[in-house]
């Protein structure tokens, strides 16, 4: 139990799901679940490279 809150914490991902399923539609965001944005391209810089170049002789 919580003893800042007096609730009892979920013990498993499951519990806790099912703990959200609970929620009453009248508290839930107005707005619904926000769309997935596609993640920026990633790149390396050329000083992130220059940190691990050696890396193979240590390895």
């Amino acid at each position: 139990m919580n003893t800042m809150t007096g609730y009892a914490l979920p013990e498993s991902m499951a519990e806790l799901i099912a703990d959200c399923t609970d929620i009453p539609g009248s508290i839930q965001a107005e707005r619904g679940i926000p769309q997935q944005r596609a993640a920026a391209p990633w790149a390396v810089s050329e000083s992130c490279l220059a940190q691990v170049e050696d890396l193979d002789l240590y390895v």
